[in-house]
């Protein structure tokens, strides 16, 4: 019998470390297995996925000619910006234009590895996850292509199918397009908050100025923008905004784009924050609004994506001259009214954060009206008034800058009138810095300015404040033009035998019932004077009523009626009345500029014209307009004509009703005629320079009395002075030179045909009271030539 030995049986079984090890093995070799099918599974899900998608992404063909919506934009001659039309405030700039400070901004905080990835910054997304792991401040991984291809074709929701395409839409931009191309895309492209696309549009709004300008702190300051524009928004967040530009200023300087001087000096810089109208705004917004609809009757809804720039004719100078002068006019104007009270009374209670609240939420509702602000009462007397602004700003008023409001500071005031704490009132700085209390004017005015030669606009002001009123005054309203149009009879009257030299009786006219269909009525002068026989350019200068009526009677109705459609009046405005000789009929502002340019241009017919250039953003012109030449244009007038008519207007602004025009502005080639209607409801000025036309109107849009003191020499007539002491400066003398067929004989212009006694020499010299029945309006306008008249 056999036995086995001990060390056998020993090699025969296995150990059980060695049994451990070899399933070990296989549950390692088991598992390898089940993630390679896993990866093999993702990877062909993956690459289905992409197989779907990638066909799927939008073409992108369109961004290497990058045209994004544009708003139309719109500009004097002068090239400053008046006006902007469109959802989107953005201004298209080629990257070459873009500043190299503008673009290092950016790089440093969003893409510091731009130019050295494709697309997708790996090492930027391992840093970013790094940080995010070790709790320190989060990073993203997004690069400026990937944001591009995200704000120009994706959604933002944060979902992973819409991060495949993003990727996908970054190699396919990357492959499509150079590095600059993609920079330019979203230097134009990205949203900045308050209506701002693109680093161009923001420097303006920020800033109010060009993207050339900006300086690295403002650069730095614009570049904390894109992460979120509401929440860095130097207006609204100024605090987190000043926060969030030093840290791009660190990163600016950790990347090598700017070195420790310029760091430092950019973090003490004191940026300007364009919070509202700049001081020296061109106020064109009646302009620009008449352009806005020129271009959509055009262009239809393309006017405010197409990225149309309109040049216009306006002069910016004469512009903010214009706004001023208006300005200026009707606010004198309004301290002269009885003060109307406070707009509005709020409570004010003991609690400092109610108050705070009660004072923002009032002057929001009532916001500045240009240089007329609003402001919260907080203490007042009869000696002095303590008020709040915007951005918690105290104003006091006292001595003459009480004056305005005087009855409502009276023990005695109405308590709709009474300024008290929590009354809501307007104030206003003097020309010497302090401040006084004022009230939006309920009185309107209009301002007009061309250029007689050609007819281009050059200043436009169509009311006291668009945001206020957009009712257009000079292009809309049809108002009384009262004085202001006997220029045009006694233009009709040269043609009839009417001399300068003709002498016209100043005497009272009367019409009995037979004669007018009802009652009888005879008309005055302004002053409610006459003075006899006087010449008939004297009568101009002096605008007596009596003359002009004995001229209109003299030559006929219907005879001036034709004349005045000449200039361009409507025949239908001007009933062929003797209400013509006063000025009876209706017309409107940019009507009498160009009636007024035939005289200044020699006789030719000009029509107002606005648009010099219409072109696309990248300079494509669509449309431009040439001057017109006199010489092609149609005669209005003979020459002799236009030529003895600024002999008379010249009398007017000499020695007449606007005799303080020639003394305030120290040169005779000023020409023009002061126009005051029945009841002082329209007060006007119209006149010229040879350079230069201009019409001032103020009047209540419900025709009201101004005032029984007020007339266009004392209201118009300073608005009038005011612009032209901007828009003559350095203009040389220019005065017309006699035209053939005028002669000059002792001291006084003739029609050569009219020299030596040959032309009408006298009117209304006989004791037989002038009466012309069928120049007399029907019984049915009989009341409103009554009225007309009864002044």
């Amino acid at each position: 019998m056999s036995t086995s030995s001990p060390s056998n049986e020993k090699s025969s079984k296995p150990t059980p470390p060695r049994k451990a090890l070899h399933w070990s093995v296989r549950i390692l070799l088991w598992i390898a297995g089940l993630g390679l099918a896993g990866l093999a599974s993702v990877l062909i899900l993956v690459a289905l996925a992409l197989s779907m998608a990638f066909p799927n992404l939008p073409d992108i063909s369109d961004l290497s000619d990058y045209r994004p919506k544009l708003p139309l934009r719109v500009f004097s001659a002068d090239g400053d910006l008046i006006g902007e039309f469109g959802e989107e405030r953005r201004n298209l700039t080629p990257i070459k234009e873009i500043p190299k400070v503008m673009t290092d901004a950016i790089l440093a905080v969003e893409d510091a590895r731009f130019y050295q990835h494709g697309g997708v910054d790996y090492l930027g997304v391992i840093r970013a996850g790094l940080a995010n792991v070790g709790r320190v401040k989060s990073q993203g991984a997004s690069t400026i292509t990937m944001q591009v291809a995200r704000n120009v074709y994706l959604s933002s929701e944060k979902t992973f199918t819409r991060k495949i395409y993003e990727i996908l839409l970054t190699f396919k931009l990357e492959h499509a397009l150079t590095k600059d191309q993609i920079l330019e895309i979203y230097m134009n492209q990205i949203f900045l908050g308050n209506r701002a696309y693109g680093f161009a549009a923001a420097s303006e709004t920020y800033f109010g100025k060009p993207l050339k300008d900006i300086t690295v702190a403002e650069a730095a300051m614009l570049a904390g923008l894109p992460k979120a524009p509401s929440a860095y928004n130097p207006i609204s967040n100024p605090k987190r905004a000043k926060i969030r530009q030093q840290y791009i200023i660190d990163r600016m300087l950790e990347n090598g784009f700017i070195n420790d001087q310029e760091a430092e000096t950019a973090k003490k810089q004191e940026l300007k924050i364009k919070t509202g109208p700049a001081a020296n705004q061109v106020h064109a917004e009646y302009v620009a609004e008449m352009v806005r609809q020129l271009m959509f009757a055009q262009y239809g809804e393309e006017t405010y994506t197409r990225g149309l720039n309109v040049q216009t004719t306006l002069r910016t100078d004469q512009q903010i001259a214009a706004y001023k002068a208006l300005r200026r006019g009707i606010m004198d104007f309004e301290r002269r009214q009885v003060y109307r009270g406070p707009e509005k009374f709020i409570n004010l209670s003991n609690n400092p954060q109610e108050i705070e609240d009660a004072i923002d939420e009032a002057l929001d509702e009532h916001p500045d009206n240009g240089d007329v602000m609003s402001a919260v009462v907080l203490e007042a007397d009869t000696k002095h008034i303590k008020a709040i602004r915007q951005n918690a700003e105290l104003v006091e008023i006292s001595g003459d800058g009480l004056k305005p409001a005087q009855s409502g500071l009276s023990e005695k005031a109405q308590p709709n009138i009474k300024i008290r704490r929590g009354a809501i009132i307007r104030v206003a700085k003097t020309v010497k810095g302090t401040w006084e209390i004022t009230q939006l004017p309920e009185v309107e005015g209009a301002f007009v300015a061309i250029d007689p030669r050609d007819g281009s606009i050059k200043a436009l002001v169509g009311g006291f404040d668009f945001a206020k009123n957009k009712f257009n005054h000079v292009i809309q309203a049809w108002r009384q033009p009262g004085s202001s149009f006997k220029p045009f009879i006694y233009s009709a009257s040269l043609e009839k035998g009417f001399t300068p030299a003709t002498v016209i009786n100043d005497a009272p006219l009367f019409f009995d019932a037979g004669v007018t269909g009802g009652q009888p009525w005879e008309p005055k002068n302004y002053d409610g004077t006459f003075e006899g026989p006087m010449t008939m350019r004297r009568g101009l200068a002096k605008s007596k009523n009596m003359i002009s009526i004995r001229i209109l009677q003299s030559i006929g109705t219907q005879y001036a009626q034709d004349w005045i459609t000449k200039f361009g009046f409507d025949a239908e405005k001007h009933p062929p009345y003797l209400t013509m000789a006063l000025g009876a009929g209706n017309v409107t502002p940019i009507q009498m500029a160009a009636g007024y340019s035939v005289f200044a241009n020699g006789g030719y017919r000009v029509n107002p014209w606005l648009v010099s250039k219409v072109s696309e953003q990248r300079g494509k012109v669509l449309v431009e307009s040439t001057p017109p030449v006199l010489a092609d244009s149609e005669r209005a007038i003979d020459a002799r004509n236009a030529f003895m008519m600024s002999s008379l207007l010249q009398e007017v602004t000499r020695s007449g009703t606007a005799a303080r025009a020639q003394a305030t502005l120290k040169r005779p080639d000023l020409y023009g005629k002061t126009g005051t209607t029945n009841d002082s409801m329209d007060a006007w000025f119209a006149g010229y320079q040879p350079t230069l036309t201009a019409v001032t109107w103020i009047g209540y849009d419900t025709p009201r009395k101004l005032g029984d003191r007020e007339t266009g020499g004392g209201l118009s007539l300073p608005v009038w002075i005011s612009f032209m002491e901007t828009a003559l400066k350095g203009v040389p003398v220019m005065e017309p030179v006699a035209p053939e067929g005028v002669v000059h004989l002792g001291n006084e212009w003739f029609y050569e045909e009219y020299a030596k006694g040959a032309g009408i020499s006298s009117l209304g010299l006989s004791d037989k009271p002038e009466e012309t029945p069928e120049s007399l309006p029907a019984a049915d306008e009989k009341k409103k030539i009554i009225d007309l008249f009864k002044n």
